[in-house]
């Protein structure tokens, strides 16, 4: 043990159960909890039966949707749902401590085309052995069910070691983050805060400690029928799109200057992407289509008012409609539709940066982590719009969540979730 260890440190960390890890992710990973679904709501109970477990307070209610859908600040979703649950947990010791927050989301994406997986996507496969180090293949293996394994170990952790904080540490898992953010919009509703926050999405061995944001934006775009035959008396949407998708391209290379990106942001080469991602004309092979839906995704910047980045968008569309002689007189129509993700951003100031580095160097040895920005939308921004000093920080590479080729090293796992005690721990102590 590294020297700068207390007795109490060493003892929470004495108590990890590593080889449990490997175990919790794969019973995990076997709950098809996609986004919207009963299994999703399955796993909740589950997890809080867990949670209950270990003798903490556990907050397991039905959220009432419709109430937050009016909230003005409900954050969008795109999954059709009939429930939703939240569920947080909290040490029961009532100090005058910080309360930290481990937070992840149990909700997963669609596996997508079975015939690319090997296997199914949600029987967990493990590749690897002690020796080479095991990895655990399937659907949520990082984006993100090691996150939950490494949290419900470093929870279990700091329970079994008899450790007593001078605060609380909170387990937020939340459902419905990949459509918008929908649980954790509702856990923050409900009253559950703390002073800190770390969320354990995939990193890569970095400290994501700023997010973009992604605003889902869908296109009309007006054309004419007429017989296939006599298409010169028509227009057809589909060329009608044209420049306004060129018009798009324009748009995000200015929305990307260099000179402009913040250096959190700049090692990506389109840190704020805007991708059409589906496209939908005509309803009949011999009609001129008249009428074209193009549905994507807009980046929002750090720092950028939602607000801002939909008027950038609306703006650009417009001018290439004035330019168009169809379009012109028949503009194109934008709305906002699912998710509505804004961009958030951890204190330049706050100790959290610094106690999870520091912890994860004693540990390892090694230097530690490098901080960054992540190009994608997450829960972050919603904990630190509340007031709530967030950073992200787990297992796993977010390239190949979504993926065919989801998985995941145990030895990464370990490493967070000792990295989460030790964190914890010198938190409490401040």
């Amino acid at each position: 043990m590294p020297p700068t260890l207390t007795a109490d440190e060493s003892a929470a960390l004495a108590a990890l159960d590593e080889p449990g890890i490997a175990t919790t992710l794969r019973d995990l990973i076997a709950v098809p909890s996609v986004t919207g679904s009963a299994a999703e709501s399955e796993l909740q109970h589950t997890l809080a039966r867990r949670l209950d477990g270990l003798g903490l307070d556990v907050d397991l209610w039905p959220m009432d949707l419709s109430e937050l859908r009016a909230d003005p600040g409900f954050p969008g979703t795109e999954a059709p749902r009939q429930e939703a649950w939240g569920l947080v947990a909290t040490t029961p010791e009532h100090a005058d401590g910080p309360t930290v927050i481990l937070q992840g989301h149990v909700d997963v994406v669609p596996a997508g085309d079975l015939a690319l997986w090997d296997g199914d996507p949600f029987t967990p496969r493990v590749t690897g052995d002690a020796a080479t180090g095991e990895v655990i293949h399937g659907r949520g293996a990082c984006d993100m069910k090691a996150g939950l394994a490494a949290n419900l170990a470093a929870l279990a952790a700091i329970r079994a070691s008899g450790v007593r904080l001078r605060g609380r540490l909170a387990a937020h898992f939340v459902v419905g983050e990949e459509d918008g953010g929908l649980g954790a919009f509702g856990t923050l509703r409900r009253g559950h805060t703390g002073d800190a926050c770390i969320i354990t999405e995939p990193t890569s061995g970095t400290l994501a400690t700023a997010n973009a944001g992604a605003l889902t934006f869908r296109i009309e775009v007006p054309g004419k029928a007429t017989h296939a035959s006599t298409r010169d008396v028509g227009v057809s949407a589909i060329d009608a799109y044209l420049p306004i998708h060129t018009a798009l391209a324009r748009l995000e290379a200015r929305r990307n200057d260099r000179a402009a990106l913040d250096p959190l942001m700049a090692e990506y080469p389109i840190p704020y992407a805007l991708s059409v991602g589906t496209l939908q004309a005509g309803g009949w092979v011999s009609s001129v289509p008249d009428l074209l839906v193009a549905e994507g995704r807009l980046g929002v910047r750090l720092g950028e008012d939602p607000a801002a980045a939909r008027a950038d968008l609306e703006s650009g569309v417009a001018e290439a409609c004035a330019q168009d002689p169809w379009l012109r007189n028949h503009p194109a129509v934008v709305t906002w539709t699912g998710g509505q993700f804004a961009s958030g951003r951890l204190p330049a100031d706050h100790p959290l940066r610094d106690l999870v580095q520091t912890a994860h160097a004693d540990l390892t040895g090694g230097p530690r982590p490098r901080e960054r920005g992540v190009p994608y939308g997450s829960d972050l921004r919603l904990y630190s719009a509340a007031g709530i000093p967030t950073l992200q920080f787990g297992p796993g590479d977010v390239e190949l969540a979504h993926s065919p080729r989801e998985q995941v090293a145990v030895a990464e796992i370990v490493a967070v979730a000792r990295t989460l005690v030790l964190t914890v721990l010198r938190a409490s102590a401040l």
